[in-house]
């Protein structure tokens, strides 16, 4: 910065006592401006300040933004699908699982068909031998007659007795062959009956035996099917959703990048203004200062400064009980009617692999491949009820073992036809194994034990 020069006093021609003071006066101008160069030269900002950071222009962001919120509705309405494809799954997999129900109960009437086939081909078989026991009898009484060597009429035999008592005794003899021969007659006649209408029902129960096995095979396979297709669509959307989703954060992420770029330029910015500001006011000051001290300088030259001084003051001073809850975990589906299909218990979701507790004491009646449910439990309870136990990963109890309530008889699972890993359970309190279900929550509730989501 450039100073001002003080104004020369004026002197004597021999340059005597006014060279003194000129010469001081002098020395203090010099100091006031290397101090003001100095003062310049520390705060200024030149070849202080960093390099500036890239800023993304408006049309950078504007496009990361756009892209990002195209790619968010995407991933909306995708996610959408998913939801609806998750119910149509949930859908199919009721319908299956009530199939498998079906298929289970259509066991049963077959296996309750055949007891009654075999039943009636024993009734076949006996009144084929009570037609061929008649049939020896006529025929025995047929060939004594012949090697009589008549016909045994009634006359005949009358006139050839030789008295009154051999006459008696014949006529008596007579009747009790006419009541046998009736008896012979008949039996033969009920045992054609019998063994038409035992055949007529053997028929019968094979119809029914073929018509149950066709129904229910082909309402497993039509379910089976449903269930796969719609499994296979929903994979489809939920890999179209991560790729969405990636794209997605991609996106974000990119936005996020201009959008940090832009606040660290602006931040650069700020930082520069306030740099040059303070720079501003230290050159300011320093200026102020050398100005100051000029000016001393010239009144110090002039010999018209006075002593002044000043001093500075210092600052002041300053249960469980009889029954228990089937396993731990989240309600995900209740029981009842959904897609003209019963939904025949309650749905616990859970890991794979957490404990399945007996529900209350009894005796297990049937443990392992169960159709629909992969690996399924049936508890008679010592209430008369049938308590099942569905979906499960593996089992520690067999048919015929008596358990006790809260004793663990498996560990849930995912296996048959299931959309994720869960237990589903179901109360059957007539005793019937495969049918007249009602809803477990409240039949769990009434016994003490605390059951939400339903």
């Amino acid at each position: 910065m450039l100073l001002s020069r003080p104004h020369r006093r004026a002197s004597d021609p021999t340059g005597g006592p006014g060279r003194r003071p000129r010469t001081r006066a002098l020395r203090i101008t010099l100091a006031g401006a290397v101090t003001g160069a100095v003062l310049l030269g520390t705060i200024a900002p030149a070849g202080a300040a960093p390099a500036p950071p890239p800023n993304p222009t408006d049309s950078q962001l504007g496009e990361a933004q756009t892209t990002q919120e195209a790619v968010a509705a995407e991933v909306g309405r995708i996610a959408a699908l998913v939801a609806a494809a998750e119910g149509e799954l949930e859908r199919f997999g009721v319908q299956a699982e009530a199939a498998g129900a079906a298929y289970l109960a259509a066991e049963e009437a077959l296996t309750q068909a055949q007891a009654e086939a075999d039943r009636t081909a024993g009734q076949l078989q006996a009144a084929a031998d009570a037609v061929a026991a008649a049939t020896a009898r006529i025929a025995g009484f047929s060939r004594d007659s012949y090697m009589g060597g008549s016909t045994l009429s009634t006359a005949a035999v009358l006139l050839d007795a030789e008295g009154p008592a051999e006459l008696i005794q014949r006529a008596a003899m007579l009747e009790y062959v006419s009541d046998n021969q009736l008896d012979v007659l008949g039996q033969l006649e009920v045992a054609r009956v019998q063994q038409a209408n035992a055949d007529s029902a053997a028929r019968a129960a094979r119809d029914q035996m073929a018509a149950a096995e066709t129904a229910a095979a082909e309402a497993k396979a039509a379910a089976d099917g449903q269930l796969a297709a719609q499994r296979s669509a929903y994979e489809q959307v939920t890999a179209q959703k991560a790729a969405y989703d990636e794209q997605l954060q991609a996106a974000q992420i990119r936005l996020l990048e201009l959008q940090g770029a832009r606040d660290a330029y602006q931040q650069w910015q700020a930082q520069k203004a306030a740099e040059e500001a303070a720079a501003a006011e230290a050159a300011r000051r320093a200026a102020q200062e050398a100005a100051a001290a000029a000016a001393a300088a010239r009144s110090a030259a002039s010999g018209g400064s006075r002593s002044s001084g000043s001093s500075a003051g210092s600052g002041g001073s300053g249960g469980s009980g009889p029954y228990v809850k089937p396993t731990s975990g989240r309600t995900s589906s209740c029981f009842g009617w959904r897609w003209g299909a019963l939904h025949g218990g309650v749905d616990i979701a859970a890991p794979i692999g957490t404990p399945v507790y007996a529900a209350h004491s009894g005796v297990v009646q049937r443990a392992g491949t169960a159709t629909g449910f992969g690996y399924a439990v049936y508890i008679r309870g010592d209430d008369g009820a049938i308590t099942v136990y569905g979906h499960v990963n593996s089992y520690y109890v067999e048919a015929g073992e008596r358990v006790v309530a809260g004793e663990e008889i498996a560990e849930v699972g995912n296996r048959g036809q299931s959309t994720g890993p869960h237990l589903h359970f179901e109360v059957h309190p007539g005793g019937s194994m495969y049918g007249s279900q009602i809803d477990p929550a409240p039949w769990l509730r009434a016994r003490g034990v605390a059951f939400s989501g339903c």
